[in-house]
């Protein structure tokens, strides 16, 4: 079966080549520009990874996670937040929603594919 994986970014060359980084896999992309765009394709279908932005219009990384972590069905999906963000403060913030991974932009393509296999495990 597909695994399926939502990407959330609000600059579509990031989504474009997340998208591109994750080809080998053979999954379902689902993709969103801002985190109230993100929340339509949580609804109750199968979602196996979360990978978002931190700072995006309308609802951010951590809104985002914070409203995805009150549904039973999505409380332990792994969540990878990809951002050029470096502010401890953040970062305690997403530890704080339950964010898996950090992972800064630009990212290692190899790096990204093996943190990604690994939460798909």
């Amino acid at each position: 079966m597909k695994k399926t994986i939502v990407i959330v970014d609000d600059f579509e060359n990031t989504r474009r080549v997340v998208e591109f980084s994750l080809k080998s896999l053979d999954a379902e992309i689902l993709m969103a520009e801002n985190g109230k765009q993100a929340m339509e394709h949580f609804n109750g279908r199968k979602v196996d990874l979360l990978i978002t932005d931190l700072n995006m219009p309308v609802m951010d990384g951590i809104e985002l996670v914070s409203e995805i972590r009150k549904h039973p069905v999505y409380m332990f999906i792994p969540i990878i937040m990809l951002t050029t963000e470096r502010s401890q403060e953040k970062k305690e913030k997403a530890n704080d929603v339950k964010v898996t991974t950090w992972m800064q932009k630009p990212f290692d393509q190899l790096k990204f594919l093996k943190i990604v296999e690994r939460c798909l495990k």
